[in-house]
């Protein structure tokens, strides 16, 4: 009987036993029919695109941007640009807007530099706070792009997606819970294929929504030219130690600390004082630069990329550079060990040329120079050295500062496009004035100059629209004061450049908007016209920004403050604008080419904003 009591108890415990697991696979079959749907990750989707995955705190993302044009890192587009250079332009496939035709309705909408990056060093004790605030209080999505937007409420925005590579960029500016600001998108995709999107962006509402895969925004600010100062003076400390010391080293080192022990000057021979920034400093480094400062060009570098220079058009400047620096005796060397700096001798201008016959766009240019530099760098132990921070390049087109960012990232950079926003260093980079040159055998043809009480005209504008700045100017200020004579873009002929030339000697100031990109002959064009310049181009550095102290002889307006030109011109009493109009005669001496170089012109201060920066940044081992 025992053993049968045994028996039966085990028969119920496995009886049991399958009756627990019939249910336990029950639970699971139901719980996979209808409860999963109610625990599975959502996904957002845009048509018939893949799902998009947010990580949290991620605004959704369901509308197509309409009718965006992107187009490849835009040139320069001068309204004076020859034949030639338009020429070019057709082996580059550009998707340009016709803005001619766009409403401008909110000027600050259109202001696409208003949210470039701002240093997160520069002087300003309430940055962190704006920062904070804005990244938190900021609630974004967004859609309609447009040029331009009417009436924009907005509660805040967040990042999105932390996938961008570059800088994508936004900003909002609150009043009366109206935001009146900018947003803009810089997108390059991982493939490197860099595109981008030139039209300015308006912060919507919050209910409004935008396709950003792959989107991370930054909260941005532009650089004003206080801070620049500041910048300045920090880069004095942002140096690189050599890899081993040199005889050229300590030469370098002499002369810094002979600098900066000279005595204080009100003027010196030859020179104006109040339109520099310390005119005994500068008239000392300018004499030892001239005793001491020898320079080695390589020779490596084929035609017409290298050793070749262009001497007429809007880049011009590079092309002087190069042929006056090759042909120059008292500051060449043979010997590169006797050599302080070396100099890359290529055209920024012939290299894209010779490269777009083959149509290749700027990353191959970039690899172009890379090559180059492992050339250089196995040939020579100089470079290798001081990793190239005592090398040295001129140029002036608009993708320089792209194409020279990686490979040539350590070497003093003379740029036309001085974009602080786009990896241009203060101290270490220095900027080159856009000098259009129509005459190579008399670079300062057409110039001429009316006394300030000839001058009837307060301001003066005309030109091209390019970019998205200057079809603001021209919608508050085109036919809306008489003494404003804000126009589009001039006939060609020679009667409508005689017309230009003379607004321009008849004016007391001239607009100097930026274009495409930051920089503009305006500005070397009103200082030898007598006229003073107003620039209205943020993140811009003006030429030889080290040594010339600006305000002396110039204006700077903000973008957004467009609106207020006038009351800001005529705000200026006479007494000051004399003193403007006198900094600007002094310093034309320092913006003249001359075919055989004389003391402080332009090739002179071009070379000494090089040799300066070298001397700044200078540390032995």
């Amino acid at each position: 009987m025992g053993i049968i009591s045994v028996l039966a108890l085990k028969l119920r415990l496995y009886h049991l036993t399958l009756l627990i697991v019939g249910v336990l696979v029950s639970t699971i079959v139901v719980f996979q029919l209808y409860g999963l749907s109610s625990l599975r990750i959502h996904s957002v989707w845009d048509g018939n695109k893949l799902p998009i995955a947010l990580p949290v705190e991620v605004s959704t993302v369901t509308n197509v941007m309409p009718n965006i044009t992107y187009e490849k890192e835009a040139d320069f587009d001068h309204e004076l640009e020859s034949d030639e250079d338009r020429s070019l332009r057709k082996g580059f496939h550009f998707e340009k807007r016709d803005i001619n035709n766009s409403e401008v309705v909110n000027h600050e909408d259109g202001i696409y530099s208003f949210t470039q990056k701002r240093p997160k060093y520069a002087h300003d004790p309430k940055q962190k706070d704006r920062e904070m605030e804005n990244r938190y209080n900021i609630q974004g999505r967004v859609h309609d792009m447009q040029f331009a937007s009417k009436g924009i409420r907005v509660k805040g925005v967040k990042n999105l997606d932390a996938g961008l590579v570059t800088s994508d960029l936004f900003v909002t500016r609150e009043e009366s819970s109206t935001v009146i600001g900018t947003q803009s998108v810089e997108m390059q995709p991982q493939n490197e294929k860099s595109l981008l999107l030139k039209t300015p962006l308006p912060v919507l509402n919050n209910e409004s929504k935008i396709d950003t895969p792959n989107m991370r925004r930054k909260l941005v600010w532009p650089t004003l030219v206080t801070e620049m100062n500041s910048l300045l003076l920090q880069s004095f400390n942002s140096t690189m130690r050599p890899k081993w010391s040199s005889q050229r080293d300590r030469e370098l080192l002499s002369a810094k600390l002979d600098i900066e022990k000279t005595r204080m000057i009100s003027n010196s021979s030859g020179l104006y004082g109040p339109i520099f920034r310390d005119v005994s400093k500068f008239s000392r480094s300018y004499e030892l630069m001239e005793l001491k400062l020898k320079v080695y060009i390589y020779r490596e570098g084929e035609r017409p990329i290298f050793h070749q220079p262009k001497m007429r058009g809007l880049y011009a400047s590079e092309g002087w550079f190069m042929k006056l620096m090759e042909g120059n005796k008292r500051f060449t060397v043979r010997d590169p060990r006797k050599a302080h700096l070396f100099y890359l001798p290529f055209s920024s201008q012939m290299l894209r040329v010779a490269l777009s016959e083959q149509n290749l766009q700027s990353k191959q240019m970039e690899q172009y120079l890379e090559r180059y530099v492992q050339l250089i760098a196995g040939k020579y132990r100089f470079w290798n050295r001081t990793e190239g921070t005592d090398h040295f390049l001129v140029a002036c087109h608009d993708w320089a500062s792209k194409i020279t960012r990686q490979p040539m990232k350590n070497c003093i950079r003379s740029l036309c496009n001085a974009n602080i926003a786009k990896g241009f260093r203060i101290g270490k980079d220095t900027t080159l004035p856009v000098t259009y040159i129509h005459s190579m055998m008399d670079p300062l043809k057409d110039l001429a100059r009316k006394h300030p009480s000839e001058k009837s005209i307060l301001a003066f504008f005309a030109g091209g629209m390019h970019g998205y700045l200057r079809p603001i100017l021209l919608k508050h200020w085109e036919n809306k004061e008489p003494d404003m004579k804000i126009f589009g873009p001039m006939t060609r002929d020679i009667e409508g450049k005689r017309i230009y030339r003379e607004y321009m000697n008849s004016s007391k100031y001239c607009i100097c908007a930026r274009g495409y990109e930051v920089h503009t002959p305006r500005i070397v064009e009103a200082i030898f016209s007598g006229c003073v310049p107003v620039i209205i181009s943020d993140n811009y550095v003006p030429p030889f920004f080290e040594v010339l102290n600006w305000e002396a002889f110039s204006v700077f307006v903000r973008e957004r403050d467009i609106p207020r030109l006038r009351n800001i011109l005529v705000s200026i009493p006479e007494e000051k604008y004399l003193a403007l109009h006198l900094g600007v005669e002094k310093v034309q001496q320092h913006f003249k080419w001359h075919r055989v170089p004389v003391k402080y012109d332009l090739f002179h201060m071009i070379l000494h904003s090089i040799w300066n920066n070298r001397l700044s940044q200078i540390r032995t081992r």
